[in-house]
């Protein structure tokens, strides 16, 4: 490694806390101390820790979506900057509260050496938050879907870039055959001949979909920093500082756009409309918990395609909840999917012998 590397802020090196079991930024999946911590459990959980806390925090990433799109049926209908407000208000006080009686070191302010990353994974997931919600205002559904699963392709490609991780071949392979499987579930009309009614709203003119387009893209490239700062970050900082500095960054700045835009705040009318914004809360909580500790166990470019599990808890919650069926190209994306994930989960990569982890240990 160059002296370039060893001195970037995105590449660890000692000197720092770690505040977990294996080194920093490894540049395999295993957590070097699951097996010993926990004998009894099997090799095959302990070695792809980070990939099962990644695909368990799409499951509840999906319900929280699921509850947005309820909330958003419900009259009047809410802001996307409230909903931010609101879900990373939950989120900041439950992990302030934690630290706090936990006893972890600098609940607030976070650790030394990693206070500037920790700030941008707190802006560049603001941005990636709003890029979502402001795109489905104009979009459907499926195609802000399709652009919202661009940020595993480009969040790969970035952790090889900027935090020299391996990008193998069938990483590639798994990640587009994955983006492949997401079009055939959402199925965008622009590639579909589908009834434009079934997904577009009239209203809608062109000019107003291609900025959302653009801000959909802006949403993209702002996930792609905040998952590859969480893994720059690795275990230098404790989970909860890093869902501590995106909660507050969020809160913030949601707060500071309804104040600039003049965005009223629309309050409960009803106990499904509250019960529906507190369950916002709580999975959003629960799912950024286990995805920080998912990328901080495993790379990002190996991690990222566990993210297009989402679509599959999507595809099944939609069919608990509102009794929709799935079609045939949707059965069939979920299965593509599934077996992508499952094809990088079993590949076993074994470092290399320049890796950062030689470098650093």
């Amino acid at each position: 490694m160059s002296n370039s590397d060893r001195d970037s802020s995105l590449i660890h090196t000692t000197g720092h806390r770690n505040y977990g079991s294996a080194q920093p930024n490894s540049g395999t999946s295993q957590d070097d101390g699951a097996i010993d911590r926990w004998p009894h459990v099997p090799g095959f959980i302990a070695h792809n820790a980070g990939m099962l806390y990644i695909i368990a925090s799409q499951f509840f990433f999906a319900s929280m979506n699921l509850s947005v799109k309820m909330l958003n049926s419900l009259e009047p209908p809410v802001h996307a900057f409230e909903v931010i407000v609101v879900r990373m208000g939950i989120t900041l006080i439950c992990c302030v509260a934690y630290m706090i009686a936990t006893g972890v070191p600098d609940p607030i302010i976070g650790p030394k050496g990693v206070r500037t990353l920790l700030v941008i994974r707190g802006i560049s997931g603001f941005f990636g938050l709003v890029g979502l919600y402001s795109s489905l205002q104009y979009l459907s559904v499926a195609d802000a879907t399709v652009l919202t699963f661009l940020t595993p392709l480009t969040t790969a490609v970035a952790g090889c870039v900027l935090l020299k991780e391996g990008y193998s071949v069938t990483q590639a392979v798994a990640g587009v055959c994955s983006l492949f499987g997401v079009v055939l579930v959402a199925r965008p009309p622009f590639l579909f001949n589908t009834t434009p009614d079934e997904y577009y709203m009239p209203e809608v003119t062109p000019a107003q979909r291609l900025a959302a387009v653009g801000v959909g893209l802006i949403g993209v490239v702002g996930a792609t920093g905040a998952y590859t700062s969480i893994r720059a970050i690795g275990k230098r900082a404790h989970p909860m500082h890093v869902m501590t500095f995106f909660s507050l960054w969020c809160t913030i700045m949601a707060s500071l756009g309804m104040v600039v835009f003049n965005i009223p705040v629309v309050y409960p009318r009803s106990w499904s409309w509250s019960l529906l914004l507190l369950m916002v809360g709580v999975f959003g909580f629960v799912a950024q918990t286990l995805l920080t500790l998912g990328l901080q166990r495993e790379t990002v470019t190996r991690g990222s395609t566990g993210v297009y599990i989402q679509m599959l808890f999507a595809v099944v919650l939609e069919r608990i909840i509102f009794g929709v069926v799935p079609s045939l190209l949707s059965i069939l994306g979920a299965a593509i999917i599934v077996s992508s994930a499952l094809c990088v989960i079993l590949t076993r990569r074994q470092p290399a012998s320049n890796s950062t982890a030689d470098s650093t240990a």
